[in-house]
């Protein structure tokens, strides 16, 4: 793993390997790369993964399973700003397969209790208009829905 940038390390308990094959899996410019295993010295079992690097749409990632003492809550989440109502859709399907599960306002829970929040990008602006009509608009239909619908988005926006 370069130097350069920032990697964010998520921690597991026990699944870390399967979790960056999953993440490398859903998100496009994406790869696994080194995967480190504990040796005799521990403190886990002498060959079970310890680490592994990987980038998700072009991030560095380290997955490393570190026990059950910590858990994800969603004082932490990855935003991914989405274009059309199709990557919106892809999104949350990916990431809420398998025991994952959608919150409100687009946001979501994965199988490993990872928060997401599957945006779409228009809604930014939408929200943050400086006609308060609007904004409120766009807000309200936000509020109300789980996964995010472009379309009724875009049409609240506008008033329709």
């Amino acid at each position: 793993m370069t130097t350069d940038g920032f990697v964010t390390c998520l921690w597991f308990d026990g699944r870390a390997e399967e979790a960056a094959h999953h993440y490398v899996s859903v998100f496009e410019n994406s790869g696994v790369g080194r995967v480190v295993r504990h040796t005799e010295a521990g403190p886990g079992t002498a060959g079970s993964v310890l680490t592994v690097e990987f980038t998700a749409n072009g991030q560095k990632f380290l997955a490393l399973n570190g026990g059950p003492e910590f858990r994800f809550n969603e004082a932490v989440s990855f935003q991914i700003l989405c274009s059309d109502q199709q990557e919106i859709d892809h999104y949350w399907t990916k990431l809420t397969e398998n025991g994952g599960e959608g919150g409100p306002c687009g946001w979501l829970k994965d199988r490993y209790g990872v928060s997401w929040q599957v945006v779409y990008a228009r809604l930014l602006d939408m929200i943050g208009d400086p006609d308060p009509e609007k904004a409120a608009r766009a807000t309200r239909a936000m509020m109300a829905m789980g996964k995010l619908d472009a379309a009724a988005l875009e049409k609240a926006y506008a008033g329709e």
